[in-house]
């Protein structure tokens, strides 16, 4: 089928693509000349930091306002420093520090290390608000529980991220705080009345608009007063009624990716999600992580189709591919940061990192008589958004044993055999949840001196019989150095 090229270049202008590798391929450099509005960097795509500015300025070959994305939320989602972990402490450390210039200063120095490597949009901040404890995605992503405190902090993180030279990505709107189920895998449900939305989840997203946030993106949940069965990224009572109307939000509305089954399994596939979420409102649709041409094909021609058979109006597409490129304009333009202010240029990111995640780690009970243990590291899956990117207090040990275990299969009276005499130091990640590791615990803290470090969302669960229990409040690799040291153990 011979699509009217006017139209695909149209349809192109509202998708955000991927590519395999750390070199773009020739057909995502074409696709860009062709008017593809742009291109997410995952993990796969970054090497170091030389190869990352030569491959976005390999995508400028084609056009020089190309949008170029990546999550980097810093803590424990990050894309610059999947091979390490995040030099930066997440959301959930800022929050419990509670110190708004330092969650500016740290977003300032994550945006203008993005803008040296030629990104020119942050999908971060995280502004939900964890109000379940248990939430399988969000957790130390967010800034905390607190409407008001997220409000706050999620401010302040888009004003640094754009005083350092990138769009800001405010999500996931409506918000994604309540779930108890992860939207990669299935369509969450929050089965509440707007007004608990409006009380609980919003108040960040109005703090962020009012920051001047320029793009927001949508959560694929369910809110069935306001969505029907479908997620929120097809809701034009979302999009549109609640997000521009009511909030007043002018920017783009970026989808989260449509390759995630909270969307994908709504629509029959992600080419027919592309048309529903332009049909709501979205902007700028997140194709997903796998994309291929054969793929940025197919969405487009289903986009065109649709504007034929009548599904979308070809105004709705000009409004979007517009706002998209509002949005490039914008990235085009050199920031200027606030100077008045102290921020990062006082100190390198790193120190600036590193201390921050110190402030944030909290201990209860005592570390007295935790001498020279034996670190027992409770492995713990990632999320899709996560990855795979290494965790714990390994890195920064020198001369402690730290062995890795696996909570159902690991025997109590092995470990206990190779601690002998030293006490134990648990490290885990929601560690509350994971299959036999609360009775891990309580089988080892009933013979030696424990404590427990946890390195996801605290919860309200606190072992009992244990010396400490020390709270990182994320796993990134400066929360792992903090905790060393507040033990320590560092080198």
């Amino acid at each position: 089928m011979r699509l009217d090229p006017g139209l695909r270049r149209l349809a192109l202008g509202t998708l955000l693509a991927a590519y395999p590798g750390p070199t773009p391929p020739d057909w995502a450099v074409e696709l860009v000349a062709d008017g593809l509005a742009g291109h997410t960097l995952f993990g796969r795509n970054i090497d170091e930091p030389a190869q990352v500015a030569a491959s976005t300025a390999a995508l400028r070959t084609a056009r020089a306002d190309v949008l170029v994305a990546i999550d980097e939320e810093g803590g424990d989602v990050t894309r610059l420093a999947h091979a390490t972990g995040s030099p930066y402490p997440g959301n959930a450390a800022l929050g419990a520090i509670d110190d708004e210039a330092l969650t500016r200063d740290i977003h300032q120095a994550i945006g203008a290390e993005l803008a040296a490597l030629g990104v020119t949009v942050n999908l971060a901040p995280t502004v939900d608000v964890n109000s379940t404890d248990d939430n399988p995605v969000i957790g130390t992503r967010s800034f905390g529980a607190d409407p008001a405190r997220v409000a706050a902090h999620s401010a302040a993180a888009v004003a640094g991220l754009q005083a350092g030279g990138v769009a800001a990505c405010a999500k996931h709107f409506p918000g994604h705080g309540a779930t108890v189920t992860d939207s990669h895998y299935e369509l969450p449900t929050v089965d509440v009345p707007p007004e608990v939305l409006r009380r609980r989840d919003l108040p960040p997203f109005a703090a962020v608009i009012a920051a001047g946030a320029r793009a927001v993106m949508t959560a694929h949940i369910r809110v069935p007063a306001l969505t029907g069965a479908g997620p929120a990224t097809f809701s034009q009572a979302v999009l549109v009624d609640l997000l521009r109307h009511e909030y007043g939000f002018t920017g783009a509305v970026i989808t989260d990716a449509l390759e995630m089954k909270g969307a994908a399994l709504a629509a029959g596939g992600i080419a027919p999600g592309a048309v529903r979420a332009l049909a709501a409102g979205a902007d700028l649709l997140c194709i997903g992580a796998k994309v291929d041409a054969d793929l940025v094909e197919q969405v487009a021609t289903e986009i065109v189709t649709a504007v034929g058979d009548g599904r979308l109006a070809r105004d709705r597409v000009e409004q979007a591919a517009g706002r998209a490129a509002e949005l490039a304009d914008w990235t085009q333009v050199p920031s200027t940061p606030n100077t008045a202010a102290a921020g990062p240029a006082a100190v390198s990111s790193a120190d600036l990192g590193y201390a921050a995640a110190r402030r944030a780690v909290r201990v209860e009970g005592s570390l007295a008589g935790l001498d020279h243990p034996l670190v027992v590291q409770v492995h713990a899956r990632s999320t899709v958004v996560q990855g795979r990117v290494p965790w714990g207090l390994g890195p920064h040990l020198h001369g402690t044993e730290l062995i890795e275990v696996v909570a159902t299969e690991a025997d109590p009276e092995e470990l206990r055999r190779r601690a002998g005499n030293r006490p134990i130091v648990l490290v885990g990640r929601r560690l509350h949840q994971l299959p036999g590791g609360p009775e891990l615990v309580a089988a080892l803290a009933g013979t030696h001196p424990v404590a427990v470090v946890e390195m996801g969302w605290p919860a309200r669960w606190r072992p009992t019989g244990t010396r400490a229990f020390v709270i990182t409040y994320g796993a990134s690799h400066a929360n792992g150095l903090a905790a060393a040291e507040v033990l320590g153990l560092a080198g």
